[in-house]
């Protein structure tokens, strides 16, 4: 499917996970939405208030009145969403069985179902989001402890795309000096100290460097140090591990070689 088609198409998705909840978010998102949306309200409240505004209405099956459920909605106005599309959220109850009936309504009546990370995609291919801040959104959403969610948060702000871009800055300066002085090099004119352009070629060197180590520190953040328990049999490795995960994991005995399979588990240390 084409880029150009996929923006073309309304999108649903359940935001807030298939777990039964006291509140849920449906969000829907594309050129139709606020239409499609508005079948299911019927209301004019709906359509004439504010952006970014919420209105309590009643969702009712448009082919035979029923009511659903009452929730709050929210109509964003492109391009001021997520995804730089017109967007709609709807805040009903949680329960599995309102949030799949609220969704098939909304695909009777002209919506797709989003793919994985599709509202995230379609804020990238509008130019919401760069790839650093769309592959942030996904770090931040799966984050275990604090440095992992500031590292994310960090990255989706553009603090990342903001050190890539005076990388490519440098680069453009320094390339720019090396062409003027070979369009002008039977000229006999210097544009640049020779000194300095060593001195910047090394700051970029320097600079892509420190960018090289910041992501591999930032891949432990975000996936942890391997790290094997390896000994002799009955020397005391599934006593090591319970003591660190805080919890039985591997079954402790006086029998050796009773951890037969590997196991495997992961903890937060701070």
């Amino acid at each position: 499917m084409s880029v150009s088609h996929q923006l073309e198409s309304t999108i649903c998705a359940i935001s807030s996970g298939s777990e039964p909840s006291a509140i849920a978010v449906i969000r829907l998102t594309g050129k139709q939405a606020i239409e499609i949306a508005n079948k299911i309200f019927k209301t004019d409240r709906f359509l004439k208030a504010a952006a970014r505004t919420q209105v309590f209405v009643k969702i009712i099956d448009p082919k035979n009145g029923e009511m659903i459920d009452e929730a709050l909605v929210c109509k964003f106005i492109a391009p001021n969403s997520y995804t730089a599309e017109d967007l709609v959220e709807i805040m009903p109850h949680g329960s599995t069985y309102i949030k799949e009936r609220i969704l098939q309504l909304l695909i009777e009546n002209g919506a797709h179902l989003a793919s994985k990370g599709a509202f995230t995609k379609r804020a990238f291919l509008n130019g919401k989001l760069d790839l650093a801040q769309a592959e942030a959104v996904a770090d931040l959403i799966s984050s275990k402890h604090s440095l992992g969610h500031k590292l994310a948060l960090k990255q989706m702000r553009g603090g990342f795309s903001n050190k890539i871009n005076e990388l490519k800055n440098k680069l453009i300066d320094f390339a720019s000096l090396l062409e003027l002085e070979l369009d002008f090099s039977e000229e006999d004119v210097e544009f640049a100290n020779r000194t300095q352009l060593k001195e910047s070629l090394v700051q970029t060197i320097d600079y892509t460097a420190k960018l090289k180590e910041s992501f591999r520190l930032g891949n432990v953040l975000k996936k942890g140090i391997p790290v094997a328990i390896v000994g002799a049999p009955n020397v005391g490795k599934s006593t090591l591990l319970n003591t660190l995960l805080g919890h039985e994991k591997a079954i402790v005995t006086n029998i050796a070689g009773t951890t037969r399979d590997a196991i495997e588990d992961e903890f937060n240390i701070n």
